[in-house]
């Protein structure tokens, strides 16, 4: 089965460079949404079925970790895995963030294989949209 991805970040190439990791580690896509803030997220969020948000931290109009704690206000928003991508790596940053319901977090640079691991670890069993 194919999944529903939504990439939120504020920069293009980043967004870019995510959508080919995803390809290179042949991971099932049927759609990739991209959003440039949190608040283009989170109507993407109420509007279709999304299985996994990979997110940065630092955005304008509305940063990740905002992003983050307004969905775990909604209670189907809250079941979606969110991956942090960040060049921020300090420990207490992972745990807070962490605390907060992101599921992964990965430091930029990344590797196609860090990436389909962490969606195998997550996604593994779970109903997806046909």
């Amino acid at each position: 089965m194919a999944f529903n991805i939504l990439v939120v970040d504020d920069s293009e190439t980043v967004r870019a460079v995510i959508a080919r990791t995803l390809e290179m580690a042949a991971v099932p896509v049927r759609s990739l949404r991209e959003a440039s803030n949190g608040e283009e997220a989170l109507a993407i969020l109420r509007k279709e079925w999304i299985d996994i948000v990979f997110s940065d931290i630092n955005m304008p109009v509305m940063t990740g970790v905002e992003m983050i704690s307004r969905m775990q206000e909604d209670e189907l928003l809250s079941t979606i895995p969110v991956i942090v991508v960040s060049t921020e790596g300090s420990k207490t940053r992972m745990e807070e963030l962490m605390n907060k319901g992101v599921h992964a977090y990965i430091r930029k640079p990344f590797t196609p294989e860090k990436v389909k691991e962490i969606i195998d670890e997550l996604l593994e069993g779970r109903d997806h949209a046909e």
